[in-house]
């Protein structure tokens, strides 16, 4: 039985939540919530602090066991706990706590039974909370990205190193700032390379190799150094354009560590079809006798097959023909295809002699 769950429902999660679920839970909460993707939402960043202080309370497990003890109240008001029970350490609190800068004064806020809010300052001897940057990217550094797949976490984490500014921790300064900080570890950059690939190459998938030329640190000199590397990217069946290829640690090494190197695939042009998401577009110009009459063609399909597409007219300009389950592989639902669309262009004379124009009025 815990006192309260204010920082449990500031993450989603249960009282009862393992280490893993609290990571999971501060993982979800600080992505919804960061301010990079919340730019127009003033309160964002407020949240943005909440979460990332009830993570720092409840990832701690001495600091959890206090809080599920005596709850937000005692800690943000500090002084002794209440004397309920008897025992080692702070009338019956862990006697680890003591060790643990003497958690009272966490925010420095009044009591009251009043909402969780960030503060980075303690009281008298209090505990001061980490900067919510640092918390956020010190949990993906140290493994918080691998608990799922968000291009987010990179949009952020990368978007920060590469920006030439300030940094983005200046949004968090406040009362503590007359205080030592902590020097910022340098952020390793994303270096993205563009992956040139044909339509067949996405329908059926495809290995490619490139030689890749990298700088790195000569561990017995210590001078910079060039090296090869040959790389073989998979490109996998249905894959689009603007996917990306991962590869962790295979850039130019920095002072903050080995850039990561994401290579982005861009669709090189097609004779026949155009991609529309899982669907494949091929248009067909017929002339007006055609429209009228009758028309037929024989379309290759994206795999190698041939049918006819054909319509006993009139054929009105633009009208499609759908051709089920002929269209690009769905990456994410194997054994599953688009569709193939034809649609009819229709050439229109550019000139007509009098005598057509009397002879087409007599038979329309």
């Amino acid at each position: 039985m815990v006192a309260e769950t204010k920082l449990y429902d500031a993450l989603g999660i249960s009282p009862n939540s393992t280490q893993d679920e609290i990571k999971k839970g501060y993982r979800k909460s600080a992505l919804k919530w960061h301010p990079d993707k919340n730019k127009d939402n003033p309160t964002a960043s407020e949240k943005f602090k909440e979460v990332s202080q009830a993570y720092e309370i409840l990832s701690d497990p001495e600091k959890r066991k206090v809080y599920d003890q005596y709850g937000l109240e005692f800690l943000l008001r500090g002084g002794p706990p209440p004397q309920q029970s008897s025992g080692p350490g702070m009338g019956g609190m862990p006697s680890s706590f003591g060790s643990m800068g003497g958690m009272p004064g966490m925010g420095g806020m009044p009591g009251g039974g009043r909402s969780f809010h960030f503060s980075s300052s303690g009281g008298n001897g209090g505990f001061n909370f980490s900067n919510p940057e640092d918390i956020f990217s010190s949990f993906f550094k140290q493994g918080g990205a691998s608990m799922g797949d968000d291009d987010d976490i990179f949009a952020i984490l990368g978007g920060e190193a590469r920006n030439s500014g300030g940094s983005r921790n200046s949004r968090f300064k406040d009362a503590n700032s007359g205080m030592k900080q902590r020097a910022p570890t340098p952020e390793v950059t994303i270096v993205d390379r563009p992956l040139p690939v044909t339509l067949e190459q996405l329908f059926k998938g495809a290995k490619k190799k490139m030689n890749i030329k990298r700088k790195t640190f000569d561990e017995a000199t210590g001078k910079r150094k060039m090296e090869e590397k040959m790389l073989e990217i998979d490109v996998k069946p249905g894959y689009k354009a603007g996917t990306k290829i991962k590869f962790k640690g295979f850039g130019d090494q920095e002072e903050g560590g080995t850039q990561d190197l994401h290579f982005i695939i861009t669709e090189k042009e097609h004779p026949t079809f155009i991609r529309e998401g899982d669907d494949l577009r091929a248009v067909v110009e017929i002339d007006l006798l055609g429209a009228l009459t009758g028309w037929k063609r024989t379309i290759t399909t994206i795999d190698g097959k041939q049918i006819q597409a054909s319509a006993a007219g009139p054929t009105q300009p633009g009208h499609m023909i759908r051709y089920p389950e002929l269209g690009m592989p769905k990456s994410k639902k194997p054994g599953e295809r688009g569709d193939m669309i034809v649609e009819v262009k229709v050439k229109f004379p550019t000139s007509l002699s009098l005598a057509q124009k009397t002879h087409l009025k007599e038979i329309l």
